[in-house]
């Protein structure tokens, strides 16, 4: 699996790594996040919808579990796992119908449901790094 690494020193560098990966994503690709809390995850995902051609103001999914946007090459389907308490809850939210709409799943949290995603999942962990507001962001599954 090829694995990559970034180093971010602002949001906007985050946005741009994760509009660079957005450039490469297919239809039903699930994009696997892991990280530090407030380390940049829902940043690379604002990179993500800019990548995929999707206009408008992309916010974290925090209370709402999933936020939705379409208009752009694919739709982007943004999950917040941090405070569901089991894969049942996921499959109540129609976790399946989301993977079979044919767009892109954007999984922050993921390592709290690790086992339902698909084996080839693209992985993009987010880390705070030495300095004030660096980042180190490793991606793996996928050449950007």
């Amino acid at each position: 699996m090829p694995e990559q690494q970034f180093l971010s020193s602002s949001p906007e560098e985050t946005e741009a790594i994760g509009a660079r990966l957005a450039r490469v994503l297919s239809p039903g690709d699930v994009v696997a996040f892991s990280g530090d809390l407030g380390a940049g995850k829902t940043a690379f995902v604002r990179g993500l919808a800019r990548g995929l051609e999707i206009s408008g103001r992309v916010t974290s999914p925090t209370f709402t579990i999933v936020n939705e946007y379409e208009g752009g090459r694919l739709p982007l389907f943004h999950f917040d796992l941090y405070r569901l308490g089991s894969a049942d809850e996921l499959f109540d939210i129609g976790w399946e119908d989301y993977l079979a709409r044919g767009g892109v799943c954007a999984v922050e949290w993921s390592e709290r449901m690790e086992e339902l995603l698909e084996p080839d999942a693209i992985q993009v962990d987010i880390r705070r790094g030495m300095e004030n507001g660096q980042r180190i962001i490793t991606v793996k599954g996928v050449s950007l």
